[in-house]
């Protein structure tokens, strides 16, 4: 089982890149954030990506999540849910039976630094609750936080900067810490150079100074099942590149998965402050 989380920096700029991933990966699971788009602006030609099940979670601006469900994994669509603590279309999720699959893209934090600190406490109590529940997890998409200094090049290291201060940092490692694996990090313990997003300057990009943000993340049942975990920095032209982990055979009973309907979730209430 395959999958892969992308923030794509807006899916109307990556429409022929996200096409070509799926024909190409195949990917079972496809999370991507940042979609700078709302429903109705989703190109034609991936809106319903043949042998997908796909639903997409944005208001347009910088946020927006999506999830696609290869329906050879997932032979009926699932349902497609979103917490409470979500105010942006930044989270995102597919139940698969007793496994719950997300899409999340964390706000920046630049505009708003209080309101990124109250969702990552939120995803905290989402994680407790939902283990508590008996739920497995597999959490993936673009946290906006550097884990640890190593997850950020060495010239681009400042504890000021927002993804990088401790409290942000320990509110992640609260998160881990209800029984989440990084498995970036777990298949690749000593590496300094695994980085997944890059300023679009300074050919940062093509020489790897970058800060490593995107995450794949899983429960420990599903952990003892990972394969691997790797990122893709040469392909597309988002700033950020994919994450892909594998996962030996198929992490859920498809008999057990709840039908959904196309259109279980509604837009967040209230204002939405375009937290990117």
């Amino acid at each position: 089982m395959k999958i892969t989380t992308w923030n794509v920096n807006g899916i109307r700029a990556r429409e022929s890149q996200v096409s070509d991933w799926l024909r190409l990966e195949k990917p079972d699971v496809l999370c991507l954030q940042e979609l700078k788009a709302s429903p109705h602006q989703i190109p034609v030609s991936i809106a319903e990506p043949e042998g997908y099940w796909a639903h997409w979670h944005g208001l347009g601006g910088y946020s927006g999540v999506a999830l696609l469900i290869s329906k050879t994994l997932c032979p009926v669509q699932p349902v497609f849910s979103s917490p409470s603590f979500d105010v942006e279309c930044r989270i995102l999720v597919a139940t698969l039976g007793d496994v719950e699959v997300a899409s999340i893209y964390v706000p920046n934090g630049g505009k708003d630094f209080p309101a990124k600190l109250r969702f990552l406490e939120a995803m905290q109590v989402y994680v407790a609750e939902r283990h508590a529940a008996g739920m497995r997890l597999i959490l993936c998409g673009d946290f906006n936080v550097a884990r640890t200094e190593r997850d950020v090049h060495e010239k681009l290291r400042d504890p000021n900067l927002a993804g990088q201060t401790a409290g942000e940092r320990a509110l992640l490692e609260a998160i881990f810490a209800h029984g989440l694996t990084d498995l970036g990090r777990h298949f690749a313990a000593e590496d300094d150079a695994l980085f997944t997003w890059w300023a679009p300057w300074r050919q940062y990009r093509e020489r790897n100074i970058g800060w490593r943000l995107d995450f794949v993340t899983s429960s420990p049942a599903l952990t003892s099942k990972a394969m691997k975990c790797t990122s893709l920095r040469e392909f597309g032209t988002s700033d950020h590149g994919p994450v892909t982990a594998v996962f030996e055979g198929p992490l859920f009973d498809p008999t057990q998965v709840k039908q959904g309907g196309p259109r279980e979730i509604k837009p967040p209430a209230g204002p939405q402050l375009t937290l990117f």
